[in-house]
């Protein structure tokens, strides 16, 4: 079995030879929720703020189906 130290070398080297962004992200997701830190610590005043605005309005009803405004947007979207 390996040691600690064997495997925190070898999750680098793998870490630093990856270029796939989405695993980058998960890896990190993990390491960060390892850590018991709460993303909402982090965030600026601003956001929190366009967050907890966002859901008002969705508990009042406040919302746009996915698909309308996937409709609206299309002439954006890569095809």
């Amino acid at each position: 079995m390996m040691e600690n130290q064997q495997i925190k070398t070898a999750l680098y080297a793998l870490i630093a030879e990856t270029e796939d962004l989405q695993l980058l992200e998960e890896i990190e997701i993990m390491l960060v929720k390892n850590t018991k830190h709460d993303f909402w610590d982090s965030l600026p005043p601003s956001q929190k703020e366009s967050i907890e605005k966002g859901l008002e309005q969705a508990s009042k009803g406040e919302t746009t189906a996915h698909d309308e405004v996937m409709k609206k947007y299309e002439k954006w979207l890569i095809k």
